[in-house]
């Protein structure tokens, strides 16, 4: 069974992509304009089971459901266009609720930091452009850790970088590899789900899940200290 937050954490983690910014739905569609461009097939299934995953990952699980010939780094380096060209356009939405819940954590003096499966200099540029950078302790990006989520890798790594134990702070996650990860290493997840609702082998672990990160804020100042 998943941990669950019993007292007020001295850190909170942040995933990035579909947690604070709402950026899935702008990477779906990158890669699906990607995949059309190079005429090859796009999976909707394939890209749900990408999300939370870093690069390396996620190109595993295309080659493995397309074959071993599929120009996954063509369509990487595509859609990574696409999405560039889309965010040029439309900008980058914070998740409803991220900017109360960011105050709150300062005014309690929580400390904030992100671990992102996304690659480190491309989550920094993400968190400049929408204006977050400055309020986060620390930032650990997919590239700087041996495993991916579901492993725990990248969540010891923030936990060490700003520095706390393990076990007093909690993750926010949209994904399941993340909440996976989170538990694997001993931290307590909170999952708010962003396109994919948690599948029933998920819920059946028992994770806390919240609607929004209006209720994170809630939730965890409802929690003794």
């Amino acid at each position: 069974m998943f941990l669950r937050p019993g007292r007020r954490p001295r850190a909170v983690i942040f995933d990035m992509d579909g947690l604070m910014l709402d950026t899935e739905r702008l990477a779906l569609a990158a890669w699906k304009e990607a995949s059309a461009a190079l005429g090859v097939p796009f999976d909707s299934g394939v890209a749900q089971r990408m999300i939370g995953r870093n690069q390396a990952d996620s190109a595993a699980i295309v080659r493995a459901h397309h074959g071993s010939d599929f120009p996954v780094d063509a369509v990487m380096a595509r859609s990574a266009t696409a999405y560039e060209a889309i965010v040029a356009r439309e900008g980058i939405a914070r998740k409803p609720g991220l900017d109360a819940l960011l105050d709150w954590l300062e005014d309690e003096r929580i400390v904030a930091a992100v671990a992102t499966s996304t690659r480190r200099a491309r989550a920094l540029a993400k968190l400049e452009t929408a204006g977050l950078l400055p309020r986060f302790a620390a930032v650990v990006g997919g590239d700087e850790v041996e495993r991916g989520k579901p492993a725990p890798d990248i969540f010891l790594a923030a936990a060490a970088r700003i520095p706390e134990a393990p076990s007093a702070c909690i993750v926010l996650e949209d994904s399941e590899p993340g909440l996976r990860g989170a538990h694997a290493a001993g931290i307590p997840p909170i999952m708010v789900p962003d396109l994919h609702p948690p599948s029933a082998d998920l819920l059946a672990l028992g994770p806390l899940v919240l609607a929004s990160l209006e209720r994170v804020r809630e939730h965890l100042a409802s929690l003794p200290r």
